[in-house]
C-alpha cells in the first residue's frame, strides 16, 4: 500500500536549478574573446579598386612579354629558314667537296735503338692535298701543326707551309718534322725494336690545318681541318717505305 503524506509534516523544500557560472544577470553585456587568426576584417573599398588596377597592369605586362617572346621566336625561325635557303643555294651552285689528304712518303733519320740515350729523330714527310672543287679555292693559314707519334710518345713536330691552293688542284708539299731529346720507355723501346725487326713499325701522323675558303671574291672565316693517319713503315731509316696507310679527316666550321 502507498504511504500517505500526513499534513503537518514538512516536505523537502523545492531548490532552484543550479545556475551556470557563465550565466549573466539580466541586462548585462556579453564579452566573447576569439583567437586572432579567426578575426576577419573587411578591407576598405579603395583597396579593392587598387587591386583591380594592379591586376589589369599585370595582365598588360604579361601580354607584352608574350608578344615580345612571340616576335623573337618568329624572327629566329625566319632567320633559320633564310640560312637554310642560303645554304641550299650555295650547295647547288658551288657543290662544295671536302679536301682530301694522303701521306705519299716518309724519310726517317736520327733513330738509334741500340742505345737507351735520348734521341732527336727527324721525319721528312711528303703530303698530298687534293682540292676537288671547281669553284672554291683554299688558303692555308699560319698556326698549323704536324706531329708524328709512336704509341703515346710524340717523336717529332712541325708545321705546314702557308700557301693558296686553286680549284681542281693537287698540291704535294714536304714538311720537315723534328724531335729533340726523345726518351722512350723501356717497354716502347723493346716493342719498337721488335716492330723494326718484323718490318712493321706503326706510326701515327696528326695534322691540323687552319684554312679559309675563297668563293668568288669572298674569303670565309677560319675553318680547322684535322687529319689523322695510321701509317706502317718497314724501317726507321731514310729509305723507309710505307707498307700501309689510312687517313681520316674532320672539318670544324666554327
Amino acid at each position: 500500500m502507498a504511504e500517505k503524506v500526513h499534513p503537518g509534516v514538512d516536505s523537502p523544500p523545492h531548490l532552484p536549478p543550479p545556475q551556470s557560472k557563465h550565466a549573466a544577470a539580466p541586462g548585462s553585456t556579453y564579452v566573447i574573446q576569439l583567437p586572432k587568426d579567426q578575426i576577419y576584417r573587411r578591407p576598405p573599398p579603395e583597396n579593392a579598386e587598387r587591386m583591380k588596377k594592379l591586376a589589369k597592369t599585370n595582365r598588360r605586362r604579361s601580354n607584352r612579354l608574350c608578344r615580345c617572346l612571340g616576335y623573337t621566336l618568329a624572327a629566329a625561325i625566319l632567320l633559320l629558314i633564310l640560312l637554310g635557303i642560303a645554304a641550299a643555294v650555295f650547295y647547288f651552285v658551288y657543290k662544295p667537296e671536302s679536301p682530301k689528304y694522303t701521306v705519299d712518303s716518309i724519310a726517317i733519320t736520327g733513330f738509334n735503338l741500340s742505345s737507351s740515350r735520348p734521341m732527336s729523330p727527324e721525319f721528312d714527310v711528303s703530303i698530298s692535298a687534293n682540292n676537288p672543287n671547281d669553284k672554291i679555292g683554299i688558303y692555308y693559314e699560319k698556326k698549323s701543326s704536324v706531329q708524328v707519334y709512336y704509341s703515346d710518345d710524340r717523336l717529332s713536330a712541325g708545321v705546314l707551309p702557308v700557301f693558296y691552293q686553286p680549284v681542281n688542284n693537287v698540291t704535294v708539299f714536304k714538311t720537315a718534322l723534328r724531335g729533340n731529346n726523345i726518351v722512350l720507355s723501356r717497354a716502347d723501346h723493346s716493342e719498337l725494336l721488335t716492330a723494326q725487326t718484323e718490318k712493321k713499325v706503326p706510326l701515327k701522323l696528326n695534322l691540323k690545318a687552319p684554312i679559309k675558303i675563297k668563293v668568288g671574291g669572298v674569303k670565309t672565316w677560319t675553318i680547322n681541318v684535322k687529319v689523322k693517319c695510321d701509317l706502317t713503315v718497314d724501317s726507321l731509316t731514310a729509305k723507309s717505305k710505307i707498307v700501309s696507310k689510312h687517313c681520316d679527316y674532320s672539318v670544324k666550321l666554327w
